[in-house]
């Protein structure tokens, strides 16, 4: 049994990563952190294990692995803290809030020979993983362009609080296009099989506001256009601002056809041929904590996969140097919307 520690307990915690751990038959929960005095302790009382609000001694406690699921700042931090402690690190995205942080958390893995993950759940979703077999076997030929599109009514709704951190620059650092942005920027390196070279960007806030009436001082929208190292132009467009049913959802063209992801509310994956033929499939939710027909947990695959690869000692399927790949894109874009310029991103 792998003995299992949390840094923070906050939603993402608690809707994600606890109940996936507890579920997984070769976890333990032993330990969690929290900086909010009781918050680490209700967690122990409902999943067994400690509670601490002393990061020492909750990373001396005999752990084998932590989940880090602090604020974006802290990210950086937190994980190399663990990977010095000799500890296994599964984080959640954005990866770090800044390249230099990325890098570090990388060069930490490696000198303690441990694993790290980043927490990109997209690419575990039914839907996406057909798609990427479809794509990589020549189903819809050579692919031509792609559009993908993910919005909610914001972190806020997530979170259940009218002022979330999210909305606290020093905490957050980004908007949207860290939260939403970098998941389907990892998407499609994935579904593609190469990554994006090439970021024109506008990064806006809408509608978000602080509690006394002003907007946030992070993006609320992100609208982007990509072009992969092999050509491959696309679209992205994130939101915090779609008040209506929730939107991710991926359609990439092809010279023989078409594949769209998370486009039906029923259909998961639909694939369209240029010769009239359509194949409609029912693969699983995408991004909800219940899958709704059967009301069960929802399963990202994140935890699965992170504790399969110690098991297993095999890479991560998001290890750290795959995911800056996402956030050179990240930050590409903030230089992009700042300047007005197309950027070009150079690994």
């Amino acid at each position: 049994m792998l003995k299992i520690g949390i840094i923070g307990c906050g939603t993402i915690a608690q809707v994600r990563h606890i109940p996936e751990f507890a579920a997984n038959e070769h976890c333990e929960l032993a330990a969690f952190y929290s900086v909010t005095p009781g918050k680490a302790e209700k967690m122990a009382e409902a999943y067994g294990g400690k509670g601490f609000t002393d990061l020492e001694a909750f990373l001396n406690s005999g752990l084998d692995a932590v989940s880090v699921c602090v604020t974006n700042a802290l990210h950086a931090s937190m994980s190399v803290q663990a990977l010095d402690h000799g500890l296994h690190v599964l984080c959640e995205k954005p990866m770090a809030v800044t390249l230099e942080e990325c890098e570090a958390m990388v060069e930490a893995a490696k000198r303690n020979g441990k694993k790290l993950m980043i927490g990109q759940n997209q690419r575990f979703a039914a839907a996406h993983v057909e798609a990427r077999k479809r794509i990589e076997r020549g189903d819809i030929g050579k692919i031509l362009s792609f559009d993908t599109v993910y919005g909610h009514a914001g972190p806020e709704a997530w979170c259940g609080q009218a002022n979330p951190w999210f909305f606290d620059k020093q905490k957050s650092v980004f908007g949207v296009m860290a939260d939403l942005g970098v998941h389907k920027t990892d998407l499609m390196h994935y579904l593609l099989g190469e990554p994006i070279v090439k970021v024109n960007a506008i990064l806006a806030t809408r509608d978000k506001k602080y509690p006394d009436g002003s907007l946030i001082s992070i993006d609320d929208n992100a609208f982007c256009l990509y072009e992969t190292a092999g050509g491959i132009p696309g679209t992205m467009h994130v939101s915090w601002t779609q008040y209506g049913e929730e939107i991710n959802s991926v359609v990439i063209q092809g010279s023989k056809g078409v594949i769209r992801c998370y486009t039906d509310p029923k259909y998961t994956l639909i694939v369209e041929k240029k010769n009239g033929l359509i194949e409609r499939l029912e693969l699983g939710t995408v991004g909800n904590n219940e899958d709704q027909t059967s009301g069960k947990l929802f399963n990202s695959g994140v935890i699965d996969s992170f504790v399969d690869s110690i098991r297993n000692n095999t890479t991560p399927p998001v290890d750290g140097e795959e995911a800056i790949k996402a956030m050179r894109v990240i930050f590409a874009a903030q230089e992009s919307s700042r300047t007005g310029k197309c950027v070009n991103i150079i690994s």
